[in-house]
């Protein structure tokens, strides 16, 4: 399996500096441009879809369908859609969703949100932010309920690709999530990786996601494996939701060493390589109903 964890493109949000968790910005022109550039790119080099799962918040969603637009289309295979799941939004910024961010304190070393959450935590009207515990618990039953099914069956024959469009914060968790499922001895860099090069700290934190940037996996299993101890693990998790509609604990059984993940690519961006920003444009929320994006970016010609 080959497993790409993508970012979905700029925000109207992004531009102005606001908190936007849950909060549903759109993405501007140039995150537009991002998400094709990238969606081509990887057409390019022979990337063919099995299954891609978004975030329901339309800047994944519109990423996540600039995908699957840049395909090329097969008359004898089923046209794919974006599974849109709540349980992939970002990261909920409660009180200060759609608030300016806050400037860090001179010789702080808290960011400006923590440092106000630290003084206001108790007032009446404050909602405090999503916590790492409760990420934790969504990318966990993302992987029991979707992910690890699709690692475990066995796909004679077929190359399966999975896509999955979200959000810097919860990407970071659900790869630790991802990880965690893996034993240390089956883990490794792709020849030209290494830690402390290109951003890459140590596995756990492999360094942020830019617009549209991305993390690319191989996922192989041995054939011994497949559809047997593999599915077996699955088969012990628990996911879903309770009688009071709140997710359920999974328990957090590893994989088989007979699965293996190399990593091959940490925030990949080759696709943005001369992809500027039209001045009063660019910054601008994306309409679809405009006519071909493109267009805004031709120059007259000088006769």
């Amino acid at each position: 399996m080959k497993l790409y964890l993508i970012r979905h493109g700029e925000t109207v949000d992004n531009v102005a500096q606001l908190y936007a968790g849950v909060r549903d910005s759109a993405l501007t022109v140039q995150g537009f441009l991002q998400a094709e550039r990238l969606a081509q790119y990887l057409a390019a080099s022979g990337i063919r879809y099995s299954r891609v799962f978004a975030s329901d918040l339309q800047r994944a969603v519109k990423t996540a369908e600039a995908l699957l637009a840049a395909q090329p289309k097969q008359d004898d295979v089923q046209e794919l859609t974006v599974q849109q799941l709540p349980v992939l939004r970002e990261q909920d910024f409660g009180f200060y969703e759609g608030k300016p961010f806050y400037a860090r304190q001179p010789y702080s070393d808290k960011s400006g949100k923590d440092t106000h959450r630290l003084h206001h935590q108790n007032d009446p009207s404050f909602e405090d932010v999503e916590s790492k515990e409760s990420m934790a618990k969504r990318t966990d039953t993302f992987l029991a309920e979707y992910l690890l099914p699709l690692i475990c069956e066995d796909h004679p024959g077929q190359e399966v690709v999975v896509a999955i469009v979200s959000h810097g914060i919860i990407l970071s968790q659900l790869w630790k999530s991802i990880l965690g499922k893996f034993s240390k001895q089956t883990v490794a860099l792709a020849p030209g990786l290494s830690i402390d090069n290109g951003g890459v700290t140590s596995l756990e934190h492999l360094g942020g996601w830019s617009n549209t940037g991305y993390l690319e996996l191989d996922i192989t299993t041995t054939a011994t494996d497949a559809g047997g101890t593999c599915g077996d693990k699955v088969a012990q998790l628990e996911a879903g939701t309770d009688d009071t509609g709140k997710l359920k604990e999974v328990l957090p059984v590893p994989l088989p060493p007979s699965v293996h993940m190399l990593i091959q690519t940490v925030n990949g961006k080759e696709h943005l390589k001369g992809l500027k920003r039209a001045r009063g444009v660019g910054s601008s929320q994306y309409d679809q109903g405009q006519k071909k994006i493109e267009s805004f970016f031709k120059k007259s010609k000088v006769g």
